[in-house]
C-alpha cells in the first residue's frame, strides 16, 4: 500500500480543526461588526472545508477502489465502540446535510442579502461547527486513542 494513504487521516483532521477554529473566529467578528474580516474568514473556512472534502473523498477511493481496504473499522467493542459509532453516524448525516446550508449561506451573504443570510445562518454555524468538530474527535478516537 502507498505510505502516502496514511497521512490522509491527519491532513483532514488538521483541515477539519481548522475550518473550526475559522468559523469560531468568524462568529466572533460579525459580533463585533467586522463584516468585511467576517467575509474573508467565512470564505476562507468554505475553502478549508472544501479541501478536507476533497481529500477525504480521494482517500476514501483510494482505499476502496484503488487498494480495496474499504473503511478503517473501529478497534474497540463495547461502549466505546457504541459512543464511535453514534458520533460517526451524527457527523455523517450533518455533512450531507450541511454543504447545501454552507452554499445558501455563502451565497447569501456574498449577494448582500444579510436578513436572509442571518435567518440560514443561525442554523449553519451549529450545524458546521459540530461537523468540523466531530470530524476530529473521530479522527482522534479513530487514530490516536484506540489505534489498532
Amino acid at each position: 500500500m502507498n505510505e502516502s494513504l496514511a497521512l490522509f487521516p491527519t491532513v483532514n483532521a488538521m483541515l477539519n480543526g481548522t475550518a473550526a477554529v475559522l468559523l469560531f473566529i468568524g462568529r466572533g467578528q460579525i459580533r463585533r461588526g467586522e463584516r468585511e474580516r467576517h467575509k474573508r474568514t467565512m470564505i476562507a473556512a468554505f475553502v478549508t472545508s472544501s479541501l478536507f472534502l476533497v481529500s477525504y473523498l480521494t482517500h476514501h477511493y483510494l482505499r476502496t477502489s484503488v487498494y480495496g481496504l474499504g473503511p478503517t473499522p473501529f478497534p474497540r467493542q463495547g461502549a466505546w465502540r457504541t459512543v464511535y459509532l453514534s458520533i460517526l453516524l451524527s457527523h455523517s448525516i450533518l455533512a450531507a446535510v450541511i454543504v447545501p446550508m454552507v452554499l445558501v449561506t455563502l451565497a447569501r451573504g456574498l449577494r448582500g442579502r444579510y436578513e436572509r443570510h442571518r435567518v440560514v445562518a443561525r442554523w449553519t454555524y451549529p450545524l458546521w461547527m459540530y461537523v468540523s468538530i466531530t470530524g476530529v474527535v473521530i479522527y482522534l478516537m479513530l487514530y490516536q486513542i484506540f489505534r489498532a
